[in-house]
């Protein structure tokens, strides 16, 4: 009878190993950025940054596929270099914002494909309006904090997005119209 109820105890731990929920893990904030640029009129490529935005990734290590991620950035943490140029953006040219308008990512599948890369799918919401976009992500690496001590996850994605898909349009295409995206995120295991 021992032998049955230890050979059931053993089913039990593997089968709940393998069905392991999806783990919580919180955006480091001062290492976390979303750099954008964009073609100025043909002279140059002009750079952009938001920084020090919150989020959450749902990780499951064993099945990347059931992992979510939601992101969420006020407008106001945009970073352009130049304050002139951070008021444009926010003038009635652009987003016509007081800067406390938040930009949301929420994914709504992940498409593993390959070891350590997948497309993220989500819906991003800009100005107002919200679209589908896909991610370009890869897993930089996984474990102990050196210095947290405290399990760590590192990606980086990209992806390019259309402005005028977001009533963001103005002046293109003297302006780039396309603003290619690069991210870089960690987070940390929740307590």
């Amino acid at each position: 009878m021992k032998k049955i109820l230890a050979a059931v105890a053993l089913v039990g731990l593997s089968t709940t190993a393998a069905f392991a929920a999806p783990e919580k893990y919180v955006l480091d904030a001062s290492h976390s950025q979303v750099v954008f640029n964009y073609n100025h009129l043909g002279f140059s490529t002009t750079w952009g940054m938001f920084s020090g935005f919150e989020g959450e990734i749902m990780f499951d290590q064993e099945t990347p596929a059931n992992s979510t991620v939601s992101v969420s950035m006020p407008l106001s943490s945009m970073l352009t270099g130049w304050q002139a140029r951070f008021d444009h953006f926010m003038s009635k040219d652009f987003f016509e914002a007081n800067g406390d308008e938040q930009v949301t990512f929420t994914s709504t599948k992940i498409d593993v494909t390959g070891e350590g890369t997948a497309n993220i799918t989500g819906d991003l919401t800009l100005n107002g309006v919200t679209k589908s976009i896909v991610l370009d992500a890869k897993l930089n690496q996984t474990g102990d904090h050196p210095m947290a001590g405290k399990p760590w996850a590192g990606f980086d994605a990209s992806t390019t997005l259309v402005r005028s898909d977001f009533g963001l349009g103005k002046f293109a295409p003297y302006v780039s119209d396309e603003v290619p995206l690069m991210i870089s995120i960690e987070a940390m295991k929740a307590e």
